[in-house]
């Protein structure tokens, strides 16, 4: 396995994978990887001949007074997972290698971005797409993997791959949950041991809230109180958003039917930690 910060040698890598014929899987990152990351890269190595990670934390998707600069790091740990994982390339480029001092065109879907994390940072997906589209042209990939936890991000990434004729498959990928049900988060590191056991509201809704709707429960506002009551009920937790929405367009819905997202961030302590169900109905 190779690691470079180097668009040319990301290029010239692919490049050489395509002059053989071979197919090329892309799961782009920020890196402090965990096992959620690792299971987008073993679909990745399943489904393609080569497999680029990018690890990169994206300073143009974080808002003011967020995260960037205390958003976890340790590339020789992501190496070794990588590795072991099955991955061909590491892309880790500084973000001067990504971002001419003078860059100033970005990438920007709407409406689909404008609810949920949209409201609460505005400027993220932005960022997000800008970035994932750098991704996509320099590495020029067969198919790219998405986890389902960021649910709002696949919605975004589909949006603007559909509108902008990008022919790369996006792959959605199940949420990694640890036992007690917490999705996996790089953020979960924030969390003191208080904290890390109030946080289990957020998957205690989503599963209870989940359930509702596969008892028949249709209505979407009482699937979302029903939610909201069991974190309210958590005295660290402070609610940024539950919101019942269609998956694909993230238009809010008054009735669970067709392909139904219940989203929800919520504040644990300081830390933003957000997760979700699917569900087709």
């Amino acid at each position: 396995m190779e690691l470079t910060g180097s668009v040319n040698e990301v290029r010239k890598q692919v490049k050489e994978w395509r002059r053989q014929g071979l197919t090329v899987g892309l799961v782009p990152t920020m890196g402090y990887l965990h096992e959620g990351h690792k299971s987008l890269i073993d679909r990745a190595v399943a489904e393609n001949d080569r497999v680029v990670v990018s690890d990169f934390v994206n300073p143009i998707q974080f808002g003011v007074n967020e995260d960037l600069s205390t958003y976890p790091r340790d590339i020789e740990a992501d190496k070794k997972l990588c590795e072991a994982a099955g991955a061909d390339l590491i892309f880790h480029p500084e973000p001067e290698e990504m971002y001419a001092p003078d860059f100033s065109t970005f990438v920007e879907t709407e409406h689909v971005s404008a609810g949920l994390c949209g409201k609460s940072r505005p400027t993220h997906f932005r960022g997000v797409c800008t970035v994932v589209s750098k991704l996509f042209h320099i590495v020029m990939p067969d198919r790219a993997y998405f986890g389902q936890k960021d649910a709002q991000q696949l919605a975004v990434i589909r949006r603007m791959a559909r509108d902008l004729n990008m022919d790369i498959q996006i792959v959605g990928c199940p949420i990694i949950r640890e036992a007690d049900g917490l999705a996996k988060s790089s953020r979960n590191t924030y969390l003191n041991q208080e904290e890390r056991q109030a946080a289990l509201v957020l998957s205690k809704a989503v599963f209870y809230g989940e359930s509702m709707i596969k008892q028949g429960e249709r209505d979407a506002a009482a699937v979302v109180t029903a939610m909201r009551d069991i974190i309210e009920k958590e005295p660290l937790a402070k609610i940024d958003y539950v919101e019942m929405v269609d998956a694909d367009s993230i238009e809010p819905l008054d009735r669970a039917e067709g392909r139904v997202l219940a989203a929800m961030a919520v504040f644990i302590g300081s830390t933003r930690l957000i997760d979700n169900f699917m569900i087709e109905v």
